[in-house]
């Protein structure tokens, strides 16, 4: 009858790794985290290489008091009141939107089916960025500086209620109070 255990003769790899390092396993760990990371990487630029891209669109209010612009799937839009100032920025079927009521400015970029809403009142700072698919929202109010970064297929807001992050890739803080977020 065969043995469920192996006998030492057959079993010279187990006991080696058996008797491998801490720092041994590591440093196999990292060298297999890194060969997936280039794995991933190397197939990703492979998948994305036939993706057309749309040129990118620029918003900007003022001058206009309400940019609106479309190219292909890119789109943007942007608009402020009194002495604010909103910018958006989209590619790659991306979409941005900003507005900026009061004395405020608000940045909004967007890229790869992604989607940056950003808002101010006030004198506040909204900063959105969307990178492949994700959705970033910032909203700042008087004096309050928030930041929104949302990664492929993640979400990130910043705003007065507190920030949140959902998703690998996803970042956002409140400057003002502290708050801050971070998903990997």
């Amino acid at each position: 009858m065969p043995s469920v255990f192996p006998s030492a003769a057959t079993s010279s790899l187990s006991s080696r790794s058996r008797s491998m390092s801490g720092f041994g396993r590591r440093l196999v760990r990292a060298g297999a985290a890194v060969a997936v990371g280039v794995g991933v990487a190397a197939g990703l630029s492979v998948a994305g290489s036939g993706v057309a891209s749309a040129a990118p669109v620029q918003c900007v209010s003022p001058p206009s008091a309400n940019d609106i612009q479309v190219s292909d799937t890119a789109s943007c839009g942007a608009k402020a009141t009194e002495a604010g100032l909103a910018r958006a920025g989209a590619m790659d079927s991306g979409t941005a939107v900003s507005t900026a009521n009061g004395a405020g400015s608000t940045t909004t970029y967007a890229t790869g089916f992604g989607t940056s809403l950003g808002a101010t009142e006030g004198n506040g700072q909204a900063y959105a960025v969307t990178i492949g698919g994700g959705i970033a929202r910032a909203g700042a109010g008087e004096g309050s500086t928030n930041v929104a970064i949302a990664g492929y297929g993640s979400g990130a807001t910043a705003d007065a209620n507190g920030v949140d992050c959902m998703g690998a890739l996803s970042f956002a803080i409140n400057v003002n109070t502290g708050q801050a977020c971070f998903m990997r």
